[in-house]
Formats: C-alpha cells, structure tokens, sequence
C-alpha cells in the first residue's frame, strides 16, 4: 500500500480503534495520537486502545484518545508495530487487523493492509505523510510527530537518521511543534533515579572482544535500589553503544514475572536485527530487542557466541 492509497483507505472508512505497541515509546505513542486526532478532525470516530504499559511520560499524549469501555470498533489499526507478538495485553484478544503503518523491516504482514516503509526512520514520518493527505495537521498533531521522529532518531543522533527525518522535523516545527521544549523534557532532564541507575550499569559493564561488545543487566534488585520506574530507563539501552569502541551494546533487563528483555543496539556494518532475530526477535539494523524466558546469566553466553560468529566473519 502506498501513501497515498492508506489515506484513501482511511477517508472511506470510519470507527477506528488504534493499536500502539508493547512497553510503548515515543515513536508508536506519537504516531497514534497524530493518527487518531487526524481522522477526528476529518470527522471520522477515532480511539486508542488503552495499553496498560504506557508510561508517566507518554501518557498525557494519548489518554484523550482513549477509548472508552462501550466502543465497538470497525476497523482496527496497529502502528509501529511489526508482529502480533508485539501486541500489548489489551489487544490479546484481537483477531483482525485492518491496517498497519510501520517502518520496521521485520514486519510479518499480519494485517489486511499493510503501509510499511523501512527506509523510513520512524513510523512518525509515515504516518505524517498520510495524515497530510486528510487535512491541515495541527500544532497538537506536530507536536506529537515530532515526539515520534526525535525519540526514534535518539533526538537526531543514531545511525537510522537520514535526510527524511531532518526534513520532516523541519516542516513539525514549521507547524508550530515546539521543538525545543519537546528536546529538553525527552532528552536533556534526568530523575535522580535516571542517575542512580546509570550508576549501576556502569559500574557492571562487561566488555567482550577487546571492548567491540558490552553487555549490561538491570536487574529487578538494581532497579529497586535506585527507586526507578519504567520512565526512568527510558532509552537505558543506548547506553552501552555510546563507549567508545563498542560497535554493539547489550542490555538486558530482568522482569519482575521471570525472565527478560534483551536491547541491542549497533554500529554501521553490525546488524542488531540480525542478532535478535537468531532469538526469534527483530527490529533495524542499529536497534532491536527480544524477549526471553531466562535468565541473564544464562543467556549473556548465548549472546556472546552469536557476536563471536559475526564478529569474525
């Protein structure tokens, strides 16, 4: 589907329910608030689906598109979001997928129609272009795409950033987003347990490979001790690609129902794609994620044989 035929698809439907994704950030929650402000504002009946792991942070966002308990919706649609398994707990019981907008390459093709672009540095962008097609985007509307394409782009500092997401950025600011205020509240304020945590994880850093790999583990003992919350480790996972020299940054983070959830962020010529997918995950080339059933210790050795393997490719 191109652009142009989504928003075509969009104008010729109504009583959309809007799907963001697991352990939401900046880019699927932005998305789907533009989204659903956009086609309210063509007149169309537009909601969110309440995701429960939506943090302090994002939530004031989307909590007006919230859908209440009583709606029935007719056409469903995930943003940012590239398999069924990345669904949040509220959507377990969704069958259909009308409509998915992403940018990520590992898109599984799980909805009836699909709009995906991986060329694209955030789904924001897409997601931009559509709702151009539907009618004049407001500063609300900029606002929240710019929140999608700078936190997405590590606020135009990762490897992902192209031409498009500067331009895209420049023509959100020319629409009233406020972009400064948005870069300071996302990117340059840290809690005191933001600092308490990064503390921890430095402090137990492990290097592999004469220093090309690092691996970090936040354990629930760690993120207690720091009194951090999910709005604290916002973003934690840059962290260990940030030291000079490391080309892939490991980060895996205990959860409190067993198991955990593994980040892997890389440098040009290493794909972290290709590193989570041998673990049933995904994602880009320069930042994806999986989840597992054990434990970090038991898998940080099961990580570093597949580094090793593409390390001496």
């Amino acid at each position: 589907m191109t652009v142009n035929e989504c928003a075509e698809w969009l104008r010729a439907r109504d009583n959309f329910l809007i799907i963001t994704h697991r352990r939401p950030d900046g880019d699927t929650i932005g998305s789907a608030a533009a989204l659903a402000g956009a086609l309210r504002a063509a007149g169309k009946m537009a909601h969110a689906l309440r995701n429960g792991e939506t943090t302090a942070r994002y939530l004031p966002l989307i909590e007006p598109f919230h859908a209440p308990d009583s709606f029935e919706p007719g056409h469903i649609i995930a943003v940012d979001t590239a398999s069924r398994e990345m669904f949040p707990g509220a959507a377990s019981g969704i069958e259909r997928v009308d409509l998915s907008i992403d940018h990520h390459p590992s898109n599984t093709l799980y909805a009836e129609e699909t709009l995906c672009d991986p060329s694209r540095a955030s789904c924001g962008e897409l997601v931009f272009d559509v709702i151009s097609r539907l009618g004049e985007v407001s500063r609300d509307m900029a606002e929240a795409l710019y929140i999608a394409v700078s936190t997405d782009t590590g606020c135009f500092s990762y490897d992902n950033t192209n031409a498009g997401a500067f331009l895209a950025a420049s023509r959100l600011a020319e629409l009233g987003a406020d972009t400064a205020g948005i870069n300071k509240r996302f990117f340059r304020s840290r809690s005191r347990s933001r600092v308490a945590i990064e503390g921890f994880i430095y402090s137990g850093l492990e290097f592999l490979f004469g220093g090309k790999a690092a691996v970090a583990v936040i354990t629930n003992e760690m993120m207690k001790r720091s009194g951090a919350d999910e709005d604290d480790i916002e973003n934690i996972a840059a962290l260990p690609v940030s030291i000079e020299g490391v080309l892939a940054g490991v980060t895996i983070r205990e959860m409190k129902g067993g198991g955990c959830k593994v980040s892997v962020r890389s440098s040009p010529g290493l794909s972290s794609n290709e590193i989570c997918a041998r673990f049933g995950g995904g994602g880009h080339a320069a930042a994806a994620g999986f989840t597992s059933d054990e434990a970090p210790e038991s898998l940080k050795p099961k990580i570093a044989a597949v580094l090793k393997e593409l390390f001496e490719r």
